[in-house]
């Protein structure tokens, strides 16, 4: 099947509905809809992405405190860029709004570019994010195919495969070029997000408050939670590694940066090694002097296409003169601003009853 779906109601229908809903139960005081500039819309459309309002909200508040505006985040150390995004997870998006900020500035004036392809051009925007900036910072006409929009869609016209196929995607985008209006387009990019997020939700649609509920295929069916139909699931693979608690006599833990790229890209982690040898190795090349605890019970951290079996291996050292590049002793009592991997965050903070002997109570 590759023909688009028929429409469920004319586009002028649709938009009526969907923005009479908006007017009486959207949402309407979100942070970056006061003041709004191009700016603030694409910082929140970035913390957004698989991200929920309620999480990003503070996240949001505290950047624009620190970098109200594209300049302030281009001349800003990476650290303190990815230390203020530390746990709101995928941290690509942070580096790629750093990196974005500096061409921003270097490429188009300090001015953020309001057309959809200069924007796609940029590290870390995507055609539907593009389409949020324009539509909602100048109320120009773009489109939008967020997950929200994706999923509200896919019930409406009961759309079968999983969005994630380029024939599936295709249709929808069609359907969303359809439906979007030439007037009020940062209510309508709004409404359509609010619509997915907060009523035609993943587990728990509202289908009984839904302005489309008598036109909707999905609902018609009983077929709500068939659709939109999942990825076809793979067994995630388990990754092993040993991270090493290295401590000082002062309390501090050595750290190391991440490379740029790959698994927690330019964050700081613990030193991270395969196995005890490995972890034993450097220690005798670079700390000999240092005492091994017993290893502390694994813990595993879930990723989107693995699983993470992490053992922490304390060990401490009266002093270490040289830790080399890319490393730096870190104080939990007096921390660094800087970006931290999560379950690093995690391990740090409960340090206050670190003993060589036995981890920290719960």
């Amino acid at each position: 099947m590759t023909d688009t779906p028929t429409p469920v109601l004319p586009p002028a229908a649709f938009q009526r509905r969907l923005l009479n809903w908006f007017d009486a139960h959207g949402r309407h005081d979100l942070p970056w809809q006061q003041d709004r500039t191009p700016y603030r819309v694409w910082v929140s459309e970035i913390m957004l992405q698989q991200t929920q309002v309620a999480t990003v909200i503070p996240y949001f508040e505290r950047f624009m405190a620190r970098f109200p505006d594209v300049r302030d985040l281009a001349e800003a150390d990476r650290d303190e860029v990815l230390h203020l995004w530390t746990g709101l997870g995928y941290y690509a998006r942070g580096r790629n709004l750093h990196k974005a900020a500096r061409a921003i500035v270097m490429e188009h004036g300090g001015e953020l570019p309001l057309d959809i392809e200069a924007l796609a051009a940029l590290p870390g925007i995507g055609r539907s994010t593009a389409g949020a900036i324009v539509a909602q910072s100048c109320g120009r006409r773009a489109v939008i195919l967020d997950g929200n929009v994706k999923r509200s869609l896919t019930r409406l016209h009961g759309v079968a495969g999983w969005p994630g196929r380029p024939a599936v995607e295709r249709r929808l985008w069609a359907l969303a070029e359809h439906y979007t209006p030439h007037e009020r387009l940062a209510d309508y990019t709004q409404a359509m997000m609010d619509l997915g997020a907060t009523l035609c939700r993943r587990g728990t649609p509202e289908c009984g408050r839904c302005p489309f509920a008598d036109v909707c295929v999905a609902h018609a069916r009983g077929e709500e939670r068939r659709f939109p139909e999942s990825k076809p699931k793979k067994a995630l693979p388990t990754r092993t590694t040993r991270m090493l608690l290295l401590r000082d006599a002062r309390g501090r833990v050595l750290l190391e940066q991440r490379p740029p790229s790959g698994l927690w890209g330019g964050l700081w982690s613990l030193p991270q090694f395969d196995d005890p040898a490995a972890l034993r190795a450097w220690l005798d090349a670079h700390a000999p002097a240092s005492r091994l605890g017993p290893a502390w019970s694994p813990f595993t951290h879930v990723f989107s296409h693995f699983r993470l079996e992490i053992t922490p291996q304390p060990a401490s050292i009266e002093r270490l003169d040289s830790v080399g590049e890319a490393r730096r002793w870190y104080d939990p009592d007096d921390p660094d601003s800087i970006g931290l991997a999560a379950p690093v965050k995690a391990l740090l903070a409960s340090l206050a009853a670190f003993t060589l002997d036995a981890p920290p109570g719960p």
